[in-house]
């Protein structure tokens, strides 16, 4: 006969209560950082050298200091057409040899081109610096831009921006640029599918002689390298090239806006609108540019800011949003984007500019305060754990021309910013009562929710206005 079970909770401990409180955060630790080497060769290419030995590998990217922008008004993407076919091949190096070489040396080439610069990555093993930056100075100095080349990427982008012209997201951006830059070329972020298929291997040639100089460039190298090293092998492949520097970057300066106006951009049979609401704001070398940071991390530039609480986990309005602040070299301009539910367009933008214009009431409490500093210290700590992350955020100094110490003081300054700073920056640069606002949607069904907010000016997803 079994025997019955005893009641055991007099000897078993009872459980401890549970305890909610978040434990403090530790001190942040300093960063280490590399051994920087900076100087300007004799033909004008700035140099810095950043000495890494975490891995055997080196990262180096060079850039030029024109981009898309530099002829968005004739070519609009050109930069970036050029830089995608820049890599498939040389005067002596065909794609196939181009391939073989970066398998050989454990390396990764990548080329890009945005709205000011235009840049050439590779990396690889450290025992193949040589080759690797022999494989650079090659591409940036011998491109051959061979003709079934270009029309592979021709058609390529022809793909895309028929892509593209269906995507709520781009054409809410493409619009945005526009109406906040008017006639200046950074209002031109695409081409039309007519400008491309009038692009030429010569067209891209001669974007590539007048911006590839090293007059306009900015080479970086991060990795397991002695500093004077790596300076001899950059003289042996950099240093005997001579080209003339490009002319500067001019356009007509960005529209004034006084009121809200609405931009609606047609997309039929869509059941969710993109919105984006923005202004133009400042660059980073702005003395305002930490308090606008710090101001846009509590407003809805983190996962725990104002901007996600309120309409997304309180109203459940979107998944997403986002607020940013966009700097350019010469122009900045801050955004609050979300693709919200039809229905909820016009309570999404309520809460958009009822958040903004609380911001630019009312000081942000210590907790808010505290959090978001202590989150952009963390970002900028994680962002420089890498060898890439150190890459990315010294060509941020670099190309914008930045105080040498940037970096070295970025943690200290976000710490020492108050309250005061951050109502400062939200009354001078968020500006809601004069926020441009873009809906990329079905206007059947938001044109009434829409007309709320200012008047309204419609287009269709080509751009051409409608009435």
């Amino acid at each position: 006969m079994s025997q019955p079970v005893k009641n055991s909770a007099a000897t078993i401990d009872a459980p401890k209560p549970h305890k909610s409180a978040v434990p403090a955060l530790r001190e942040e630790r300093p960063v280490a950082w590399p051994k920087r080497t900076v100087r300007t060769l004799a033909n004008g290419l700035q140099v810095v050298l950043a000495e890494s030995r975490t891995f055997p590998k080196i990262n180096a990217q060079l850039f030029f200091r024109s981009g898309n922008a530099s002829v968005a008004l004739t070519n609009p993407g050109l930069g970036d057409m050029t830089a995608k076919v820049v890599r498939t091949g040389t005067a002596s190096r065909p794609s196939r040899r181009i391939e073989e070489d970066l398998r050989r040396m454990g390396g990764d080439l990548g080329t890009s081109a945005g709205a000011d610069n235009t840049a050439i990555s590779i990396s690889g093993l450290a025992e193949f610096s040589d080759g690797l930056l022999e494989l650079m100075a090659d591409l940036a100095r011998n491109a051959s831009f061979p003709v079934e080349e270009f029309e592979r990427e021709r058609r390529q982008k022809i793909e895309g921006l028929r892509v593209e012209r269906t995507t709520p997201g781009f054409l809410a951006g493409e619009r945005l640029r526009r109406v906040l830059f008017g006639k200046h070329p950074y209002a031109i972020i695409s081409p039309t599918e007519k400008q491309l298929a009038a692009y030429t291997p010569a067209l891209l040639k001669d974007f590539y002689t007048k911006t590839f100089s090293p007059s306009n460039a900015l080479l970086l190298v991060v990795g397991d390298f002695a500093g004077d090293d790596m300076l001899k092998l950059v003289e042996k492949h950099f240093g005997n090239w001579n080209a003339p520097a490009p002319a500067p970057l001019t356009g007509e300066a960005p529209p004034k806006y006084v009121g809200r106006h609405v931009h609606l951009v047609h997309l039929p049979g869509t059941v969710q609108t993109q919105i984006i609401a923005g202004n133009m704001a400042i660059t980073r070398r702005d003395p305002d540019w930490f308090r606008v940071l710090l101001a846009n991390a509590i407003y809805g530039g983190a996962f725990h800011s104002r901007l996600v609480i309120n309409i997304r986990e309180q109203k459940g309005y979107t998944y997403s949003p986002r607020s940013g602040v966009n700097s350019l070299r010469e122009a900045g301009y801050f955004t609050v984007s979300a693709a919200v539910r039809n229905e909820v367009v016009g309570a999404s933008l309520t809460e958009i500019f009822y958040e903004l214009d609380k911001m630019r009431s009312l000081p942000v409490t210590n907790e808010e305060l505290e959090s978001a500093r202590s989150y952009l210290s963390g970002v900028f700590s994680l962002g420089v754990a890498t060898q890439d992350g150190v890459l990315g955020q010294l060509s941020s100094v670099y190309l914008d021309r930045m105080p040498d110490d940037y970096l070295e003081t970025y943690r200290e300054r976000i710490q020492l910013l108050t309250a005061d700073d951050v109502l400062t920056a939200a009354r001078r640069h968020f500006d809601a009562a004069n926020s441009q606002i873009i809906l990329v949607g079905d206007r059947d069904q938001i044109a009434e929710q829409a007309a709320l907010f200012g008047p309204v000016t419609n287009y269709d997803a080509d751009g051409a206005k409608q009435t």
